[in-house]
């Protein structure tokens, strides 16, 4: 038996899902899958069910995770509890070539060719043990994307039931707009960075475009890996500069007002948008999975949600 949370729809799909998604790069305790071991095989699956059970109904995969270690993780829980496939909706990226894949000195790069994709997509629907992928993201962009090989490679997948919806990961709006005018289905989310130490959609088109062609955008690091939540694990370089200490100080105000965790509040902030951001939930800690669920019924004032904005920016408005 899972709990309820508030729902909304996936852009301008058919789906809907859960108001904060859980993401699965974690689940297998370590970047390297020589590393993964049965116990942290099964605190990944345990994760993943509490999440479940806890009310989220999206979970976000990608194939570079742990080697595509975390989808087979994912894979195993789907197997393992009765109905499960049913009642989430699955997603999962592609698009990037790992350092030494195919050759050994072939290096790290992205690849949107139409070959590349649907055998990628192909890899992930083994590793997660389904007929098909409820939304598929092309990971980071490549930048020798060929919008029409998209599009062609993007069509193939969904005439052959293998794929239901589409989106992006980390793209530029104009790249996005350009994959969108050539591609026959809509694009239905895009997943980017975003916290209240990362605040770049809300000023670069990210989110005005997700408002103005009905695109959900989906918050990653919404906590900044743990850094407002205080549990940060395995730092991107670009957020060891973050400088939390600019807006915790009001966060924790807020949050005590309301009596509730700071986590809470970061992520009601940004379910406060109108675009309806989801954040992604990362961590594996099933008591700090529930805990987060207590977002989705906070609705904060105009005046807190400005008051934290101005916190982070470390400026007032302009």
């Amino acid at each position: 038996m899972t709990e309820t949370m508030q729902t909304s729809a996936l852009g301008a799909s058919h789906l809907t899902s859960s108001r904060l998604a859980y993401g699965c790069w974690r689940v297998a305790g370590t970047w390297n899958p020589a590393e993964v071991t049965d116990a942290s095989r099964a605190a990944g699956r345990r994760a993943i069910i509490a999440a479940y059970e806890a009310g989220y109904t999206l979970f976000d995969n990608a194939d570079i995770y742990c080697g595509g270690e975390a989808e087979r993780i994912l894979g195993e829980v789907l197997k393992q509890v009765s109905g499960m496939r049913d009642r989430v909706v699955l997603t999962t990226k592609g698009g990037i070539r790992p350092r030494g894949d195919p050759r050994p000195d072939s290096p790290g790069r992205y690849d949107f060719s139409a070959a590349y994709l649907t055998a990628a997509c192909e890899q992930s629907l083994r590793r997660l043990g389904v007929g098909t992928i409820d939304l598929y993201l092309l990971h980071r962009p490549d930048y020798l994307a060929d919008p029409e090989e998209v599009a062609r490679a993007f069509s193939q997948l969904k005439a052959a039931g293998k794929v239901r919806h589409f989106g992006v990961s980390n793209f530029r709006p104009t790249l996005l707009t350009a994959l969108q005018v050539t591609c026959p289905m809509p694009l239905v989310a895009h997943q980017v960075e975003i916290s209240l130490a990362k605040l770049d959609a809300f000023t670069d088109g990210t989110l005005d475009q997700c408002l103005i062609e009905r695109i959900t955008p989906m918050a990653w690091s919404p906590l900044a890996a743990g850094l407002i939540g205080g549990g940060a694990t395995r730092l991107l370089p670009s957020q060891k500069t973050y400088r939390t200490d600019l807006f915790l100080p009001t966060l924790d105000a807020v949050a005590e007002a309301r009596g509730v965790s700071r986590t809470v509040v970061a992520l009601a902030w940004l379910l406060k948008h109108p675009a309806k951001i989801q954040p992604i939930i990362g961590t594996i800690n099933p008591d700090r999975i529930r805990e987060a669920t207590k977002a989705a019924a906070l609705d904060l004032t105009r005046e807190e949600w400005y008051r934290l904005l101005v916190a982070a920016r470390g400026e007032p408005v302009p």
